[in-house]
């Protein structure tokens, strides 16, 4: 296993770059052909949420690999590798396995312990199996990382420890308040219609708001997250679909807003909102993001990343661009979950305006009290991590045995052949009892030594045990990959 990740994410970036570094479907797609495509990978998916962009790779060489990788990055993302490399970090191997398991257990989310990262894991390996970039690795890390994150929600309480970041955004816009008499009468309006929008619509009719339109650029899908709500039974919510060209009207009768859309510019401009508001605008009132200090290189941001210091980096940027909120009553809750961000920050400073973004959501969390659950889980993970790197040292050598059993019933069968052409007169039960026999012994003679070499790959360093064992039979090579692709394209494999 070679297995590489470099990505960057909320802990090592500022929002503003990761606003301009997130990666749209078509271009996902585009990337890991093109990382395909580059020598040092044999598979790869991305995993790609509002707050993460990570690249993972079964690669040969690592440094090649985290070269091609990073460029890869760049050119997709559309920001300049030297701009970029300073925000990246790169886990090889086992660190690579426990990072991925970390984020699908919720320890790496923005919200301790949400469980939606799970269904953007899912769809990263929706992906790579779609695209057919993902291979035996990719499949089995990332299948048994959806297991992991189940484990830990299942078997801990760290559900306790977070929520999703629709229930905190909306408890962060009820400013201490108790969200469902925040919510109850309200009249909300959700601006689009893919999942994490779905999830809002579906948070905000739980809470209580009486009534909800959904605006989308597909009017179909509006249509069809409308009819889902009403179908969800029990909760009274009026829920009704408008085009996109009737956002500005449904503003200026709307109490809450929750916005995420696949936009690359602003859905709502400050001076949209002013307007709804009916308040005057002043285009200069904008927040001013501060200069932050990057790392030289990828080595020192690495370092940077295993001490801490990037996250309190990337904290301290957070701090510095969060616009300022107005003071006075609450006309119009704002809640953006975009990247990039689909409401004008400036928004913020209007009288009667509360925003909540992806930046301030990172604010509130930062400082947080994790739950007790959270060392639990840290103790899941770190035992499935090692589970995982012996079961795939195990599964390395797995061909090597089966060709070792195919050669002994090759040979079985020649002898065979040969004494029925030596003792012709054998009848059928005299035959298959001398079979048999020759079977069992061959068996016998090889359980021992391949139950044992199991084992020993399985432990640390125990991957020369193959090679070994071909060396001692003399297997042929063409045989054991022959034996691999087979279990490779088994139709059954790699399917979540």
């Amino acid at each position: 296993m070679s297995l590489l990740v470099v990505g960057l994410s909320h802990r090592s970036a500022p929002v503003s770059v990761l606003e301009r570094a997130s990666l749209a479907a078509e271009t996902q797609s585009k990337l890991l052909q093109d990382a395909l495509a580059a020598e040092p990978a044999a598979e790869a998916t991305v995993l790609a949420t509002c707050n993460r962009i990570e690249l993972y790779a079964d690669v040969d060489k690592f440094h090649a690999g985290v070269a091609e990788l990073s460029t890869l990055l760049a050119q997709h993302s559309g920001v300049g590798l030297d701009e970029l490399t300073p925000y990246l970090y790169v886990h090889y191997e086992d660190r690579a396995v426990h990072h991925l398991f970390s984020v699908a257990c919720g320890l790496d989310s923005m919200v301790v312990g949400e469980g939606q990262i799970l269904g953007q894991i899912k769809d990263a390996l929706a992906l790579g199996q779609e695209t057919h970039t993902a291979g035996r690795l990719l499949n089995d890390l990332f299948q048994q990382s959806l297991r992991v994150g189940k484990r830990a929600h299942s078997e801990t309480g760290i559900d306790r420890a977070g929520q999703s970041l629709v229930t905190f955004g909306l408890q962060q816009l009820a400013g201490g308040a108790d969200t469902a008499d925040w919510a109850r009468g309200k009249r909300a309006l959700v601006i689009g219609a893919g999942s994490m929008s779905s999830l809002a619509a579906a948070t905000l009719a739980r809470t209580g708001v009486a009534e909800i339109v959904v605006a989308n650029r597909t009017r179909a899908r509006a249509d069809r997250l409308v009819e889902i709500l009403g179908q969800a039974g029990g909760t009274g919510v009026t829920a009704r679909a408008v085009e996109m060209a009737a956002v500005s009207d449904e503003l200026t009768r709307a109490d809450v807003v929750v916005s995420c859309t696949g936009a690359t510019g602003l859905v709502l401009t400050g001076e949209t909102v002013a307007g709804a508001l009916g308040l005057p605008f002043d285009a200069a009132a904008t927040a001013v993001e501060a200069p932050v200090e990057p790392a030289a290189d990828l080595d020192q941001h690495a370092a940077w990343v295993e001490n801490g210091s990037a996250a309190t980096t990337a904290q301290a940027v957070r701090r510095a661009t969060v616009p300022a909120q107005s003071t006075g009553p609450v006309r119009l809750a704002l809640l953006d979950l975009a990247m990039p961000r689909d409401i004008d920050g400036a928004a913020a400073r209007l009288d009667g305006v509360r925003l909540v973004d992806i930046e301030s959501l990172a604010e509130a969390s930062a400082d947080a009290p994790m739950a007790a659950d959270v060392d639990q889980v840290r103790t899941i993970v770190s035992d499935e991590v090692a589970a995982f790197g012996a079961a795939q040292r195990a599964a390395h050598i797995t061909p090597t045995v089966v060709a070792l059993r195919t050669m002994a019933a090759d040979v079985v069968a020649g002898e065979i052949a040969r004494l029925d052409g030596r003792l012709p007169d054998l009848d059928e039960k005299q035959r298959a009892e001398i079979t048999q026999t020759v079977r069992r012994v061959v068996d016998k003679l090889l359980h021992a030594p391949t139950v044992r070499v199991k084992q020993l790959a399985s432990e640390p360093g125990g991957a020369g045990y193959a090679d070994a064992l071909r060396e001692l039979f003399d297997l042929d090579p063409q045989t054991v990959a022959a034996v691999s692709r087979a279990d490779l394209n088994d139709p059954n494999r790699g399917r979540s």
